[in-house]
């Protein structure tokens, strides 16, 4: 299976954002393992508010199916969304694959 690292960047709309995080976090939950997921959490220190997704899959189209279904992505709250494949060239991160 290849990595994927998925970036997030949220629109401007803190109160919006603050009242669908419970479903998007309960959602994120729901896949991690089976789903894929192996870890996701909020950055900071950018220009706008985002977040780092990490999943183990068989394709990138595999992970949009699973995110367009992530409340925050239904709630339109999501500016943009970016799914690339991510080669470990060098270290472990404790996926099932070790590279």
């Amino acid at each position: 299976m290849a990595v994927f690292a998925v970036t997030y960047r949220y629109k401007n709309q803190p109160d919006t954002v603050a009242a669908h995080r419970p479903a998007h976090r309960e959602y994120l939950r729901s896949l991690i393992g089976s789903g894929g997921l192996a870890a996701a959490g909020p950055t900071s220190g950018g220009q706008v508010a985002s977040a780092f997704l990490l999943f183990q899959a068989q394709s990138a189209a595999e992970i949009e199916k699973v995110l367009d279904l992530d409340p925050f992505w239904l709630e339109g709250v999501i500016e943009s969304r970016e799914i690339l494949e991510w080669t470990i060239a060098l270290g472990s991160i404790g996926l099932e694959d070790e590279h």
